[in-house]
C-alpha cells in the first residue's frame, strides 16, 4: 500500500516536470528601433510648369436679342449684380406689336374664309352624293376647303412667331450673376444674335491657360493645381477641370482649372500663375528622397523606402522606383507621396511591420534629421 502511494507520486512529479519542460519561454518584446527620418515634400525638379493665366468665371454667358430692332431701354450697368429673369434691355415694341395685329387680322379672315369654303365644300358634297351636279365641282369644293385649312394654319403660325419676337423684345438675365460686360446703349439699332451684354455666374472661378503641345500630354482632369495673384499672398488650390483637344492660338491647348475655395475680392479677368505638377508618363509624379533612405531590391531600378506610421509606430516597406539621381546624395522616385515620413539613417536594418522610434521630430523638405 505504501509502495503504491510513492509510485503516484513519482508519476506525478514526473508529470509536471515534463509539462513545465514542454512551456515555451515568454516572448523577449523587441525594443523600438531608433531611426532618423525625412518627410517627402519636394517635386523632383523639371516636374513644376508654371504657366500665365487669367481668371474667369466658371459659368458665363454672352447675351444677346433673337431679333433685329432698336433699343429703347438699358436698364442695367456694367458691374451690375443681376437676379435671374431681371430686365436687362427692352426694344422698341410698337413695330412688333402692329406685326402682331396684323397677324391676327389675317387669321381673322382667313378664317371666315374657311367658314364660307367648308359651307360651300358640304353642299357640294349633299349635291354630288344625290346626283344633282358632276364630280369635277365637288372636287373643285374639296380643293378649296383644304386649301383654305392650310392658309388657317400658315395665318396660326405667322401670329405665334409675330407674339414671339414681341417676347422677345425684352432681353433678361438666364442667372444670378454680375454683368461683366456692356456693349450697348439706348437707342441705337441692334442685329439679331449681335453681343449686347455678358453675364458672370456667381460663386465658382477659373484659371484659364495655355499649354504648349509639348506638355499637353501630361496634364490630365483632376489634377491639383496652385494658382497665385499678385494681389493676394497665398496661393489658391485648384483642380484642371477641361482639357482642350485642339490647339488655339500660339500653338497652345486652352486649360481650366477650378479654384476650390477662391477668396473674397477675387474677380475674372484678373491675371494669375498657374503651377502644375507634372506626372511622367506612367501618370506618377517623382519626390526627392535621400539617396540613404533607398534600400536596393532584387533587380534593376528596383528598390524600397520604410515609411513611418504615425498611428501605430511602425514603418512600411514600400517599393520605390528611381527617376531622376542627382549630384546632392538625392533621388527622385516614384511611389511616394507629399507627407510621407522616410527612414534614412537605420534603414538597412528594418523590416516591414518593425515598431521604431523617430530620433529626431522630423523636418518638412530638410536634409534627413
Amino acid at each position: 500500500m505504501r509502495s503504491t502511494a510513492i509510485r503516484l507520486g513519482l508519476c506525478t512529479v514526473l508529470l509536471a516536470f515534463t509539462a513545465a519542460c514542454d512551456e515555451q519561454p515568454p516572448p523577449i518584446e523587441q525594443p523600438a528601433r531608433p531611426i532618423r527620418t525625412f518627410t517627402v515634400t519636394e517635386v523632383a525638379s523639371g516636374q513644376v510648369r508654371r504657366f500665365s493665366a487669367v481668371i474667369e468665371a466658371s459659368d458665363s454667358s454672352s447675351l444677346s436679342f433673337q431679333i433685329t430692332g432698336n433699343v429703347q431701354k438699358v436698364a442695367v450697368n456694367q458691374g451690375d449684380q443681376v437676379t435671374a429673369g431681371q430686365v436687362l434691355a427692352v426694344l422698341d415694341q410698337e413695330p412688333f406689336k402692329l406685326s402682331v395685329q396684323a397677324a391676327q387680322a389675317d387669321l381673322q379672315t382667313t378664317r371666315a374664309n374657311l367658314a364660307q369654303a367648308k359651307a360651300e365644300y358640304e353642299r357640294q358634297k349633299t349635291l354630288y352624293e344625290q346626283g344633282w351636279v358632276a364630280r369635277a365641282r365637288f372636287d373643285n369644293a374639296e380643293r378649296d376647303y383644304r386649301a383654305t385649312l392650310s392658309r388657317v394654319d400658315y395665318a396660326v403660325a405667322r401670329l405665334s412667331l409675330a407674339e414671339r419676337d414681341l417676347r422677345n423684345t425684352t432681353l433678361t438675365a438666364p442667372f444670378d450673376g454680375f454683368i461683366s460686360l456692356r456693349t450697348v446703349d439706348a437707342f441705337v439699332e441692334v442685329r439679331a444674335g449681335q453681343e449686347l451684354f455678358r453675364i458672370d455666374a456667381e460663386g465658382g472661378l477659373d484659371a484659364a491657360f495655355g499649354v504648349p503641345e509639348t506638355t499637353i500630354a501630361q496634364i490630365i482632369l483632376g489634377m491639383p493645381a496652385s494658382v497665385k495673384l499678385p494681389q493676394f499672398a497665398e496661393a489658391v488650390e485648384a483642380l484642371v477641370t477641361e482639357v482642350g483637344s485642339a490647339a488655339g492660338a500660339g500653338n497652345t491647348f486652352p486649360v481650366n482649372a477650378a479654384l476650390i475655395e477662391p477668396p473674397a475680392g477675387m474677380r475674372p479677368g484678373m491675371s494669375a500663375e498657374v503651377t502644375v505638377t507634372l506626372a511622367d508618363e506612367a501618370g506618377e509624379t517623382g519626390y526627392l528622397v535621400p539617396l540613404s533612405a533607398v534600400t536596393p531590391g532584387e533587380g534593376p531600378e528596383q528598390g524600397f523606402v520604410f515609411v513611418y506610421e504615425p498611428g501605430s509606430g511602425t514603418v512600411r516597406r514600400t517599393p520605390v522606383k528611381p527617376t531622376v539621381t542627382l549630384a546632392s546624395n538625392m533621388v527622385a522616385v516614384t511611389g511616394v507621396a507629399a507627407g510621407d515620413i522616410v527612414a534614412t539613417a537605420g534603414a538597412n536594418f528594418l523590416v516591414d511591420g518593425q515598431a521604431v522610434e523617430l530620433m529626431a521630430p522630423p523636418a518638412g523638405g530638410g536634409a534627413p534629421g
